[in-house]
């Protein structure tokens, strides 16, 4: 099985990637577990609740991972945390940076933040996506990890491109 990390900015529409490429691949889809979390704690958070989060997503990913069907497509991933804790904190638990490295994701699909942004009580960086974007990319590169840019303002190119790009990972394109 093969894990996909739908990654970058806040509201450049992974969520809905996700879900259309899960279906598109009829395989399952991993939520993203920061959102239960600060639903069910509130939005105000520390280094321990990023951790908390950390460790939640990780299991749901082992969990779906029994559902999934050659693909495990994770909206958001642990290195959307490890940016996350860096950005807000200066720093990354060891054990986000320790289950990165001993537990890859096979692909990225990068989100770049050209959509506009949508409000949401739970979003907190509307003027620096393109700044958060560039730690993606580097963050990527620096891993030198299996990565596409998924950018459009349309969804059906959006996902034209993220399906081309998976595609083109397995071996099935050009």
């Amino acid at each position: 099985m093969l894990k996909i990390g739908i990654t970058g900015p806040e509201s450049s529409g992974k969520t809905t990637l996700a879900k259309a490429l899960a279906a598109h691949y009829k395989t399952a889809y991993v939520p993203e577990f920061s959102r239960l979390y600060l639903e069910k704690h509130g939005p105000g958070y520390d280094e321990a609740d990023l951790l908390e989060i950390a460790k939640g997503q990780y299991s749901w990913e082992l969990a779906y991972a029994r559902d999934a069907k050659r693909l495990l497509i994770c909206d958001t991933d642990l290195l959307v945390i490890k940016i996350w804790s860096e950005v807000r904190f200066q720093e990354c638990h060891p054990w986000i940076e320790r289950q990165l490295h001993l537990h890859p994701y096979d692909l990225f699909l990068l989100c770049k933040p050209d959509l506009p942004w949508e409000p949401d009580p739970l979003r907190e960086n509307p003027n620096d996506r393109e700044e958060l974007y560039q730690l993606y990319l580097k963050a990527l590169e620096d891993m030198n990890a299996n990565f596409f840019e998924i950018s459009s303002l349309e969804f059906e190119q959006r996902l034209a491109l993220a399906v081309s790009s998976v595609d083109r990972f397995l071996g099935f394109a050009g």
